[in-house]
């Protein structure tokens, strides 16, 4: 005869283990680091401002949820850090901005890089981004459904 099997049941997913203190300032550091890259990229052409905000507020997220709420909160990255975590959603104006920034730098590298291949390799890459980003929702799914007024 054999034993049936037994099967632990399914339970619901609790809260995650808090993270070690050493972890937290890791991902503190790094969500401010990336905050003030994001930042200077607002500034500096070649420098992207987006995935350095999305990537402290992920960080925020697992350390600071003072600095989440601020982010979060934030008149120029807040809405779009929430879009983002709803539905992934790039607005269209956002996406045109990162077409016409990458372009110029793909233009600069095209002129300045000494080496062609490095600046292909990087246009590929820009390319590659555009792409992905293009194919990116524009709006979150309830605002699709409702009517324009």
């Amino acid at each position: 005869m054999s034993e049936p099997s037994f099967r632990p049941p399914d339970l619901p997913a609790g809260p995650p283990a808090p993270l070690p203190l050493v972890t937290r300032w890791a991902l503190l550091v790094l969500a401010l680091l990336s905050l003030a890259l994001g930042v200077t990229g607002i500034f500096v052409p070649v420098l992207p401002t987006v995935p350095f905000i999305l990537l402290s507020a992920w960080a925020a997220a697992r350390s600071s949820p003072r600095l989440l709420a601020w982010l979060e909160s934030h008149t120029s990255f807040g809405p779009m850090l929430v879009e983002w975590r709803r539905g992934g959603v790039v607005r269209r104006r956002a996406k045109w901005m990162a077409t016409a920034v990458m372009g110029a730098s793909a233009a600069i590298m095209l002129l300045v890089v000494p080496h062609r291949w490095v600046a292909v390799l990087a246009i590929g890459c820009m390319a590659g981004v555009l792409a992905w980003l293009w194919r990116r929702p524009e709006h979150l799914a309830d605002e699709a459904t409702q009517p324009q007024a």
